[in-house]
C-alpha cells in the first residue's frame, strides 16, 4: 500500500513538474504579446468601434431614408373601395350609381409604394453627429492610453520577475552558507567546541532560509501567472527573464505640469466637449425642421401587377413646439452633464499633477536609498567575511555569525529591492509623462 501510494506521489510531482513549465522570456516578447492578445486592449478597441458605430448613424442628418412596401387588401367600405378603383384608373360611369355607390361589392386592392424622405435642415442633428465624432475620437485616444498603461504595466510586471529571481538566487546561496555552518557546528559539537543550543540556533537559521526560499520561489510563480494574464496566456508555466536585474536609466522628460497632449487627458477634453455638443443639439431642437418627401405608388386589383400609378412629393416644414416640459428636462440634463464633465476634467489633471509630484519624491527617495542600501551591502559583506573567518578559527560566537549571515542576506535583498524601486519609480514617471 504504501509503495502504490508512492509511486501515486511521484506521477503527481511528474504532473506538476510538467505543468509548471519553466520558459525564458523577453521583455520585448511581453510587450509584443501584449499589444497583440491583452483582452482589455481588446475591449478597448471594441468600444471604439462601438462610438464609431454611432457616430456612422448620424450619417442619416445627409442621407434619405428609402421604404418600399407592397400592400394586399379587400374591402366593401364605400370609400375605400371607390378610392381604390379611382387609384387603379378602372372607374366607369356605372360606379357612379348611388346604389353601387353605397353598397358596393367587394374590391380588391394591392399597391406598391416606394417612399424617400430626405432630410434638408436639421440643426439640432448637425450637432449631435458633432458630439458623436467627439466621443469616437476620444475612445480613439483611450485606446492609446490603455495600450500604454499596459506597456507599463509590463515594464512593472517583468521588474518583478527579475526581483523575483534575485531573491532566489540570494537565499539559495544564503541556505548553501546555512548548511555550511550547520556542518561545520555539527563538527564542533562532536569535538566538544559547541553547545547543542548553538547547533540548534544554526537548525533554526537554515529552516528560516528555507522558508523564505520557498515564499520566494511562490513570488516567482505568482508573478508569472500575471505575466500569463497580461499576454491572454492560459498555459500555467513560470516565465524566466532573459536578463538579470540592474539599474536601468529611461529618458525622463523634465517637466513640471501634466501635458494636455497626454492622450488621457485630450480623451477627457474631447468627451466634455461633445457633452457640450449634446447640450446645444438639445437646445436647438427648439428650432423647426425643414424635410423633403416623395413616394411612388403602383396600384392593380391583381398581386404585383401595376397597370396604374401616381407620384406624390414636395416638403415639409414641422415645428414641435411644446413637447410638454420633455425637452426643456432634456437640455436641462445635458447641462448639468457639461458642466459635471467640466469638473471631472479638472479634478483628473489635478489628481494626475499630484501623482506627478510625488512619483517626483519617490525617484529622489528611490536614488538615496540606492547609495545607501549599496553602502550597507558592502559593510554587511565585509563583516561577514571577517566574522566568518574569525568562526573558523573559533575565535567568533556562533550566534554572532549568523547574525552576520542574516544581516547580509537582508542587505542583499534591499539593494535589490531598491534597484527595483529605482527603476519602478523611473518607468512610472515616464508613464505619467508620456505625450
Amino acid at each position: 500500500m504504501k509503495k502504490q501510494i508512492y509511486i501515486f506521489s511521484l506521477l503527481i510531482s511528474s504532473v506538476v513538474v510538467q505543468a509548471q513549465q519553466l520558459v525564458p522570456i523577453t521583455k520585448a516578447e511581453v510587450l509584443a504579446k501584449v499589444s497583440e492578445e491583452n483582452r482589455s486592449i481588446k475591449i478597448s478597441e471594441q468600444e471604439y468601434l462601438e462610438a464609431k458605430a454611432d457616430f456612422n448613424q448620424t450619417n442619416a442628418v445627409f442621407l434619405p431614408n428609402i421604404t418600399a412596401s407592397h400592400t394586399g387588401m379587400a374591402t366593401t367600405n364605400p370609400l375605400m373601395a371607390f378610392g381604390s378603383k379611382l387609384n387603379q384608373e378602372i372607374l366607369t360611369p356605372s360606379d357612379f350609381n348611388p346604389d353601387l355607390l353605397n353598397n358596393p361589392g367587394q374590391v380588391e386592392n394591392f399597391a406598391t409604394r416606394i417612399e424617400i424622405q430626405q432630410p434638408l435642415i436639421n440643426v439640432d442633428g448637425m450637432y449631435q453627429r458633432k458630439a458623436a465624432k467627439s466621443k469616437m475620437e476620444a475612445q480613439a485616444l483611450q485606446i492609446e492610453r490603455t495600450s500604454d498603461y499596459y506597456a507599463f504595466e509590463v515594464e512593472k510586471a517583468y521588474m518583478q520577475l527579475q526581483l523575483a529571481y534575485k531573491g532566489v538566487d540570494v537565499l539559495e546561496k544564503a541556505l548553501e552558507t546555512a548548511n555550511e555552518n550547520k556542518r561545520l557546528a555539527d563538527n564542533s559539537f562532536k569535538q566538544g567546541y559547541l553547545q547543542r543550543a548553538d547547533v540548534l540556533s544554526v537548525e533554526v537559521r537554515v529552516n528560516e532560509v528555507k522558508n523564505q526560499l520557498q515564499t520566494a520561489k511562490s513570488n516567482v510563480k505568482n508573478v508569472s501567472n500575471y505575466l500569463s494574464f497580461l499576454m491572454s496566456d492560459t498555459n500555467d508555466v513560470v516565465f524566466k527573464p532573459s536578463d538579470s536585474l540592474t539599474i536601468s536609466t529611461f529618458g525622463l522628460m523634465e517637466t513640471e505640469t501634466i501635458s494636455e497632449n497626454r492622450s488621457d487627458i485630450k480623451a477627457m477634453q474631447l468627451a466634455t466637449d461633445a457633452y457640450e455638443t449634446m447640450n446645444k443639439a438639445d437646445n436647438m431642437s427648439f428650432l423647426p425642421r425643414l424635410n423633403a418627401f416623395g413616394s411612388y405608388e403602383l396600384y392593380d386589383d391583381q398581386i404585383f401587377q401595376f397597370d396604374a400609378s401616381g407620384y406624390i412629393f414636395g416638403a415639409q416644414l414641422s415645428w414641435n413646439i411644446l413637447d410638454g416640459s420633455k425637452r426643456f428636462g432634456k437640455a436641462q440634463k445635458s447641462k448639468a452633464e457639461f458642466e459635471k464633465s467640466k469638473l471631472q476634467y479638472e479634478q483628473y489633471v489635478s489628481q494626475n499633477q499630484l501623482e506627478l509630484n510625488k512619483a517626483k519624491r519617490m525617484l529622489t527617495d528611490a536614488e538615496n536609498r540606492l547609495n545607501l542600501t549599496k553602502l550597507a551591502l558592502e559593510q554587511s559583506e565585509e563583516s561577514l567575511r571577517i566574522r566568518t573567518n574569525r568562526y573558523e578559527e573559533g575565535l567568533e560566537k556562533t550566534t554572532d555569525l549568523l547574525l552576520a549571515e542574516t544581516q547580509y542576506s537582508q542587505k542583499q535583498l534591499e539593494y535589490y529591492q531598491t534597484i527595483f524601486e529605482y527603476n519602478y519609480a523611473q518607468a512610472y514617471l515616464q508613464y505619467l509623462t508620456k505625450e
